[in-house]
């Protein structure tokens, strides 16, 4: 189940705020106020997750009203990977072959139905993909429809997504380590107009996930690449272009853009998704005429907005929720859901790029990340970040994995008195005023990088500046923009520590570019040749072996490491949990709407109320 389109997420990356300077009562006061206000305030939302329910009859009609912070940077399906406003709006234009049920735990079709073959006797593996016959790509107020073959999926994997030039995340993960050392290619063969397979040249433990994916139409980008090459690619579909002349294979049709206002999209009649209660059997998906996206700069404005009435929903900042939650014969209703599965992260950078920095010194010494953690006061972001609403990310994976272990947890939990020994044991000392200094006298001092989009991750900045400067440490905060922060994580590397997200796991082999170390968001030091380091080596072999390892029972013993292994290096240091909470207006049928932290805010299939 997905998130209807362009709702923003609440913590796609951990957001910037002011802290609360008004409290003056004790950590424990704090957090025994906090408890207190919990259980109050859960009491006034209501509690709905998804457990596998069929969805009710809808009926067509309604204009949605949602946000988006920034404008696109491009309609471009290679853009969107590295563009998150991008991103929303070609996902609404597109879909996957496939989807996971994390409450089944079971991959179902979408676009294709899929078939695994395993090749014992030369220890290969297929997957063979099968094409709805219902799949076309679509252009508004035309009868133009050209039908999506095995040939879009062939020319995206190899052309596009295969290309070493496109610089695509995908590319890595179309290679496999194999048992001699050397690297083999996961290749793509067509069967026929709607079968293709993908061959794996030694066995997986998740092929589906591996091959899974969404994709462009060749139609529009062969020719593009063959006249423009890389550039040529790059350049269709920029924000300047009619956006009624993108096709379309998935719910919506993008149909206007006006820059710094709006983008307007149209439901897709010829979607491949039908509805299939009575009363509504064979309608397309959404049951919604349209979907009006308003370009709002920042989420108080998006907040005030939605309380006149202009957006849809709004998910809600714990600053907001005493006063969302409070307003007597509200025009919304308020859902929660549990902790979410992910957490944003603290990282330093380890990149030897920066080798002549003292902080470079500081950073690749596994003792001085462990201090950091044991100087993360967890608690105290808790009470004054999240009004109590929040908890502890200490392990890696999160339970909806299968191989998540609840006996693997960190053990550099807030305990200033062991940061100091730590850093001791590295050299450190404090002068007499109490400053911090590394084994050669120099003051240590480092900058904190967050995206300046959102409102939380300045709250726990300051924390954090606060905590470690009782340590006698300076931190410098810098609040950055996206794309800038995007650009110093891929290619310029000139940043010291960050703040960031990178989602949640729900496999252990999700993350191929960021936790081996030759990925290109291997986030300290990505895009390494060979492992920099002894434990990174070890995490290859542990991340390669468990991709391979069929047998469960085995398989767990790598991962076991492999999680102990990250939580003992610190390379990442995740923060909080925050229960989250999210607000509709009820003007909508509630009856297919679901929100939990596992497939967050379903409303595919809402429709408008009597």
């Amino acid at each position: 189940m997905k998130r209807f389109p362009l709702i923003p997420l609440l913590c796609l990356l951990c957001a910037l705020c002011a802290c609360t300077k008004s409290e003056e009562m004790s950590m424990e006061e704090l957090e025994e106020r906090s408890a207190e206000g919990v259980e109050e305030l859960l009491a006034k939302t209501q509690t709905k997750p998804w457990r596998g329910e069929a969805f009710v009859s809808g009926k067509l009609g309604g204009s949605w009203n949602s946000s988006m912070i920034k404008d696109p940077k491009s309609f471009n399906h290679l853009i969107a990977e590295r563009d998150a406003e991008t991103n929303a709006i070609v996902r609404s234009l597109t879909d996957y072959l496939i989807d996971y049920d994390v409450v089944r735990r079971e991959w179902k079709a979408k676009c294709a139905s899929s078939r695994i073959v395993v090749n014992e006797a030369d220890q290969t593996l297929d997957v063979i993909y099968t094409l709805r016959e219902d799949l076309y790509w679509s252009y508004y107020g035309s009868d133009r429809r050209i039908r999506v073959t095995s040939d879009d999926v062939i020319f995206w994997y190899n052309e596009i997504e295969g290309d070493e030039n496109f610089q695509s995340s995908a590319y890595n993960g179309q290679f496999l380590t194999m048992e001699d050392g050397s690297e083999e290619r996961i290749t793509i063969q067509k069967i026929d107009e709607r079968r293709f397979r993908f061959h794996f040249p030694r066995i997986v433990a998740d092929p589906l996930l591996s091959t899974n994916r969404d994709f462009g139409p060749r139609h529009v980008y062969e020719p593009a690449k063959k006249e423009g090459g890389v550039q040529g690619v790059l350049d269709l579909f920029s924000v300047a272009s009619d956006p009624k002349l993108i096709p379309s294979m998935g719910e919506w049709f993008l149909i206007e853009y006006v820059p710094s206002q709006r983008l307007v999209f149209k439901r897709n009649p010829h979607y491949w998704e039908k509805a299939e209660t009575a009363g509504s059997a064979g309608l397309s998906i959404p049951y919604l005429e349209e979907n009006i996206v308003q370009i709002l700069p920042d989420q108080n404005t998006q907040y005030l907005v939605f309380k006149q009435g202009k957006l849809e929903t709004y998910t809600a900042r714990p600053e907001d929720l005493n006063e969302l939650v409070s307003k007597e014969n509200a025009a919304y209703t308020v859902f929660n859901a549990e902790g979410s599965l992910g957490a944003g992260l603290w990282s330093f950078n380890q990149n030897p790029q920066n080798s002549d920095t003292p902080q470079y010194e500081w950073f690749t010494q596994k003792e001085f990340r462990q201090a950091m953690s044991c100087l993360l006061n967890r608690g105290r972001i808790n009470a004054q970040v999240y009004r109590g609403l929040a908890e502890p990310k200490l392990d890696l994976f999160p339970p909806p994995n299968p191989y998540y272990n609840p006996d693997i947890v960190l053990e550099y939990q807030y305990n200033p008195p062991r940061a100091l020994e730590l850093l001791e044991s590295i050299g450190f000392t404090r002068d007499r005023r109490g400053v911090l200094l590394d084994e050669k006298k120099r003051r240590v001092e480092f900058d904190l990088s967050f995206t300046a989009d959102n409102t939380i991750t300045a709250d726990i900045a300051a924390i954090i500046v606060d905590e470690l400067g009782k340590m006698g440490i300076k931190v410098n905060i810098r609040a950055t923009d996206f794309q800038k922060l995007v650009e110093q994580l891929s290619s310029s590397y000139d940043w010291q520590s960050i703040m960031i997200g990178l989602g949640s796991f729900l496999f252990p082999t999700q993350g191929s570019n960021v936790w081996p170390s030759s990925g290109n968001l291997h986030l300290w030091h990505p895009l390494q040749e060979k492992a920099a380091t002894d434990w990174e080596a070890r995490i290859d072999y542990l991340y390669n072996e468990g991709s391979y390892t069929i047998d469960r029972e085995k398989a767990r013993g790598m991962w076991d490491e492999y999680q102990r292994l990250i939580l003992e290096q610190c390379p990442v240091i995740y923060l909080m949990r925050s229960r989250s909470f999210w607000a509709v207006q009820n003007r909508w049928d509630f009856s297919n709407v679901y929100y939990d932290n596992l497939n967050g805010a379903e409303t595919r299939h809402i429709f408008l109320r009597e």
